[in-house]
């Protein structure tokens, strides 16, 4: 298991490589900084101070030598310079990370719990009417688009705080501006409160398909020579279903949250947009409007390791999931 994990970890360093270079060009073509900050300025800058704010940003380089030194400087922890004066692209990163990867984790905590409890019922209950009602909700929500359910929810949570007079449902941002901590439960439930809505927003949108592969993939398993086997050997239906049916059943479901996390990333940034979050959907969208290359690939490049990183995570939860995986 240690030599593959180390293998895969390697392997992924060229993978990484090769996909940050080709984004770097990409993002590097698809706009002009300098010709942007000529233009925004009012007054008008001078010619010297266009041609300084190019070296700054190091706009007067080939393509090639500017990849070069923005990826060995991220190696040095340094994420290169913003179109934004005395900003640290990497302490605002992190910062940002830590607000989205509460929403992220808690959306993915809970919309596997849905998925894992109501595919399986739904399999157990093939053809009835809770089956038909949970296919129903699940493509419902599949349907519905990220930013028009995220604008419902608000709208509701607006709504409900009217009515019961109550600010509990926070609508705006990932905290109250003017927080009285002086006890760590108004804090917790503060940050609670905003939580609830665009975790509900993005849970619900990845529970919708996880629950078809698990109702699928139990349906599957089910119908397994070794699970009927089970049942004759007289042991217990709960035990059949969580040892041996389940068990198996979460591999493709596994998979697929690997696969999904790079959407999910991406529900996120709506979902922050839409409720005001100061987080990674809030440095994306100003990255790409004022056109700030290295706080955008600062971006992207968080954004490819963690998706790599699930993938990974993914590989060896097989071995776990099922004994006859094995990782020698």
């Amino acid at each position: 298991m240690l030599a593959y994990t180390v293998r895969r970890i390697l392997v992924s360093i060229p993978v990484l490589t090769a996909s940050t270079f080709i984004v770097f060009l990409v993002v590097v073509n698809s706009g002009n900084p300098v010709a942007n900050f000529a233009t925004s300025r009012q007054p008008a800058p001078s010619k010297a101070a266009v041609d300084a704010f190019a070296r700054h940003i190091h706009a007067d380089q080939p393509a090639v030598e500017r990849y070069w030194n923005w990826i060995t400087g991220v190696l040095h922890g340094d994420f290169g310079p913003s179109v934004q004066s005395n900003l640290d692209i990497g302490h605002y990163l992190f910062t940002r990370f830590r607000v989205t990867v509460t929403l992220v984790a808690a959306a993915m905590l809970i919309a596997l719990i849905l998925a894992v409890i109501f595919g399986v019922f739904s399999a157990i209950r093939q053809c009835s009417a809770a089956d038909y009602f949970i296919t129903f909700i699940g493509f419902l929500f599949l349907a519905m688009p990220v930013f028009w359910f995220a604008v419902l929810l608000k709208q509701a949570g607006i709504w409900l705080n009217e009515q019961t007079g109550s600010t509990f449902l926070g609508t705006i941002g990932e905290k109250s501006p003017y927080l009285d901590v002086d006890t760590w439960w108004n804090e917790f439930t503060d940050h609670v409160g905003h939580l609830i809505l665009p975790t509900i927003t993005v849970a619900l949108v990845s529970f919708a398909s996880w629950t078809r592969y698990t109702r699928a993939a139990m349906l599957e398993v089910l119908g397994s020579d070794y699970v009927r086997l089970a049942r004759a050997k007289g042991i217990r239906r709960g035990r059949v279903m969580t040892r041996h049916a389940l068990r198996t059943a979460l591999i493709p479901l596994t998979t697929v949250t690997a696969l999904d996390i790079a959407s999910i990333l991406g529900g996120a940034v709506v979902t922050e947009t839409i409720f005001q979050w100061h987080g990674m959907g809030e440095m994306l969208v100003t990255a790409a409007t004022t056109i700030d290359v290295y706080r955008l690939m600062a971006w992207l490049l968080l954004s490819a390791v963690v998706v790599i990183a699930f993938n990974l995570i993914a590989d060896l939860l097989y071995a776990v999931l099922d004994p006859r995986i094995r990782y020698d």
